[in-house]
């Protein structure tokens, strides 16, 4: 059974920092290991859609951001044997990055939330102004 359990979310004030982080386990449908996966991050704000932050590849060679988190969030991995650790690093937080944060796994190289089957229950990260 795959798990996906995120942690590290939190009130915080305008210009602070949180580390998320994502702990992935078991073994999906096709017999492949959580560790094997590119994982993402997500979040939706309150009336808004869910919206792509940042992903990484399966050996966390390869990332990519959305321009509005670039060069505030870094993304990062630690593969274990069949299990997978993701952090999301957020510096230099604004209001607008209110939201819930979702963590989601997909065997290929996708960018919109539809594209991922696995998620996370979310944790919330509140910035205050």
């Amino acid at each position: 059974q795959v798990q996906l359990v995120e942690s590290g979310g939190g009130l915080v004030q305008a210009g602070g920092s949180l580390n998320l982080s994502c702990a992935g386990s078991g073994r999906t449908f096709n017999r492949y290991y959580m560790n094997s996966y590119v994982m993402g991050w997500f979040r939706q704000a309150p009336g808004k859609e869910r919206e792509f932050v940042a992903r990484i590849d399966s050996g966390g060679r390869m990332t990519s951001y959305a321009d509005s988190v670039k060069g505030r969030f870094t993304i990062s991995r630690d593969n274990a044997e069949n299990t997978v650790t993701v952090h999301l690093q957020m510096n230099r937080l604004k209001p607008d990055d209110t939201a819930i944060y979702y963590c989601a796994a997909n065997p290929l190289w996708r960018i919109r939330p539809d594209e991922f089957a696995l998620w996370g229950q979310g944790t919330l990260v509140t910035v205050s102004s």
